[in-house]
């Protein structure tokens, strides 16, 4: 013990004689780099906001008017004799920012007509009744029969969760959502989406600048699931079973439940990097008093899967690969009759 003891003694003097060496110029070398990557980085975002903003366009104009005053004082201030460009990148990257921190996230607006309501809910000992649940009658992929429902469930019904991948591109990106099976009380799938406006098309990177709103679409999976295995032509659904005991998948369900509220009554901006599809549920895990590891795979998710396979919670039995190559359901899907479209979907995947 005392010989470990004097090796890291050794050590933090080795480490304080090599940084006493650095010249003092270095330091500030650094540091006002660091500052002025910081000033950047924080006056792109702002001005990607005011860019980016679909909101009323005499508050945007306020807001672009006094970020572009912030650049007009970044070169007045810079000409100024003694005064530095630094400083004035400073003040022009906080008044930016405080023009973007104007544009606030509301819930009355045109939206697109399948995220047009909120959903919401009422708990009463064992019984659940949820508001505003989507079931609408798809033609199309952008045509369809509005139905929005109240539906009634006995959390003690609810037995297991399922996790849902959608891919439209990428494989190393996707939707995803989860289902809650109450058994013969039906399904809920729950899908967290950036809630767009009427004519809008999802971008991510203008999900990065506050552009939509956050919502959660509590729907039957032959609308939810369904429009996206057999009216989105170019969308691959894969269908895994979570090994969550009842206990908490009643815990994450209620969870679900209280953040949709929440949102009903104090919006908040969706975030295609922060406050996503699966970065929200990482979150949601908290409840469970699970605290999931952070992993590249939470933002490149797309290998969502493989993050999950890892943990243990999703099947184990087959290797990754073979596991997602049996839980594609598109092609079940569209054959998939309308009154058993859950439960011929699931038939034979591993897991269920």
């Amino acid at each position: 013990m005392p010989e470990k003891i004097l090796a890291r003694a050794s050590g933090f003097a080795s480490l304080r004689m090599l940084m006493e060496k650095i010249p003092a110029s270095w330091s500030q070398a650094w540091l006002r780099s660091a500052i002025w990557l910081s000033a950047g980085l924080l006056f792109a975002w702002a001005w990607g906001v005011l860019a980016f903003s679909g909101h009323a366009s005499d508050l945007r104009r306020g807001a672009v008017g006094l970020s572009g005053g912030a650049l007009l004082v970044l070169v007045w201030w810079g000409r100024r004799p003694g005064a530095t460009p630094l400083r004035a990148l400073l003040i022009a990257a906080l008044a930016a920012t405080c023009a973007a921190f104007l544009i606030r996230p509301i819930n009355e607006r045109e939206w697109a007509f399948d995220l047009a309501e909120t959903p919401w809910s009422e708990v009463h000992g064992d019984i659940v009744t949820l508001h505003n649940v989507r079931n609408f009658e798809w033609r199309s992929a952008t045509e369809a029969t509005p139905r929005w429902e109240t539906r009634t469930f006995p959390l003690s019904a609810l037995r297991h969760v399922d996790f849902i991948m959608t891919y439209w591109g990428s494989p190393h990106i996707c939707h995803t959502m989860v289902s809650f099976d109450f058994g013969t009380h039906g399904r809920v799938c729950a899908s967290i989406e950036a809630r767009r406006l009427a004519g809008e098309d999802y971008s991510p990177l203008a999900g990065v600048f506050r552009r939509y709103e956050l919502n959660y679409v509590f729907g039957d999976e032959r609308d939810v699931l369904r429009v996206r295995t057999n009216f989105r032509a170019h969308n691959d659904v894969f269908l895994y079973r979570l090994t969550a005991t009842p206990e908490a998948a009643r815990v994450q369900f209620l969870e679900y439940l209280r953040a949709a509220n929440a949102l009903r009554n104090q919006p908040a901006w969706y975030n295609s990097l922060t406050g996503n599809c699966t970065t929200l549920i990482r979150e949601h895990a908290r409840a469970l008093g699970i605290t999931l590891p952070w992993d590249w795979r939470l933002h490149a998710n797309g290998h969502a899967h493989e993050y999950l396979h890892r943990l243990g919670y999703i099947s184990r039995d087959l290797p990754v690969e073979e596991l997602k190559r049996r839980s594609h359901v598109t092609p079940a899907a569209r054959l998939a009759s309308l009154e058993n479209f859950s439960e011929e979907i699931r038939r034979g995947r591993p897991g269920f």
